[in-house]
């Protein structure tokens, strides 16, 4: 094993006594004594001052959690422009901590869901079989592509997702079917019916969808996923209200499921091709699952129709800036 890689689970010691140290350090206004740091385990080769040097990334991801929990978008959304923009990270390092990131920071919503039985299994497996193998593909693409290529498509990316969050309607909004269309009309009757019975007693009946308009959605998602670190949630999500006449309770927990799940696999992608900074997940992962924490709490008090229109022209911005910074410089 390559000692300069710290085992996620197996380093979740290591990674928190740090952060003790290093709030501890900075709560007295004087930086992080190098000494405390002397007397903890450090594995070779990790970049001690580098870590120390960016501890301003845990409050940041603290507060990048918070507003993608409340208001329902893709945190990696937050995260991967910031790392490459603020931090300094290369396009594909950048990528590859943001998704990981991720993995970490939607768990505690991905276990609510489960635990309340919300989960369409019959839709998400579908979904998994595009999803799984095209965000691999993604991160195996980020890792290849030239860094000037793969920057344009994070550009183009966030322009994308930006104007997806302004022209649609927040999920919870939307209003089953009402975008299927004749054609999908006709290919979504008589299917069968889909019952979710919710552990709050709530029961769910509607008309099993059509599932390949689905799974090519969930395909070029999970592509998007993989080389940018977002748009599996943002594509899936509205569509299955719109186009198939999911719930939107149902929608929504379906859509983090499969993302739980292919962001497992694009993540490991990522840390298998190249050695992950360690020394920047190691803040914004404690950070995301503090904010994880708090935005389940404050999320039912953000009205989303206002927050995600918002929130899809600052990445729909942050786009222009990348796309500028790549072809005026």
């Amino acid at each position: 094993m390559n000692r300069n890689r710290i085992p996620v689970l197996g380093g979740g010691v290591f990674i928190f006594g740090l952060l003790a140290a290093s709030l501890a350090g900075v709560s007295a206004g004087i930086g992080v004594p190098s000494g405390a740091l002397q007397s903890l385990s450090v594995p070779a080769g990790f970049p001690v001052d580098q870590f120390i040097a960016h501890w301003w990334v845990f409050p940041a991801s603290i507060l990048f959690s918070l507003v993608a929990l409340s208001s329902g978008v893709s945190g990696a959304l937050f995260f991967s422009p910031f790392f490459m923009l603020v931090v300094g990270l290369s396009p594909s390092q950048a990528i590859g901590a943001g998704l990981l990131t991720e993995v970490f920071g939607m768990g505690n919503g991905l276990l609510n869901y489960v635990r309340q039985r919300v989960v369409d299994y019959a839709t998400a497996k579908w979904l998994l079989l595009g999803a799984v193998p095209a965000v691999v593909a993604g991160a195996f693409a980020a890792h290849y592509l030239p860094t000037t290529l793969l920057t344009l498509a994070f550009g183009a990316g966030l322009l994308v997702l930006g104007a997806f969050l302004v022209y649609y309607d927040p999920p919870d909004e939307c209003v089953p079917g009402e975008g299927e269309g004749e054609y999908l009309k006709r290919k979504n009757t008589g299917r069968g019916q889909t019952t979710i019975e919710a552990t709050d007693g709530e029961t769910f009946i509607y008309d099993t969808c059509w599932r390949p308009p689905g799974i090519g959605l969930a395909t070029a998602g999970g592509f998007i996923t993989g080389l940018i670190s977002a748009g599996l949630p943002e594509i899936t999500t509205t569509q299955l209200i719109v186009r198939c006449r999911l719930p939107p309770r149902v929608a929504i927990a379906t859509s983090v499921f499969v993302l739980g799940i292919a962001a497992i696999a694009g993540a490991a992608v990522h840390a298998l091709a190249a050695t992950p900074v360690w020394y920047v997940v190691a803040w914004s992962i404690p950070g995301v699952l503090i904010g994880g924490t708090v935005g389940t709490r404050v999320g039912k008090h953000v009205p989303s129709e206002i927050m995600e229109p918002v929130l899809g022209v600052v990445f729909a911005v942050v786009g222009v800036i990348v796309l500028g910074s790549e072809l005026l410089v």
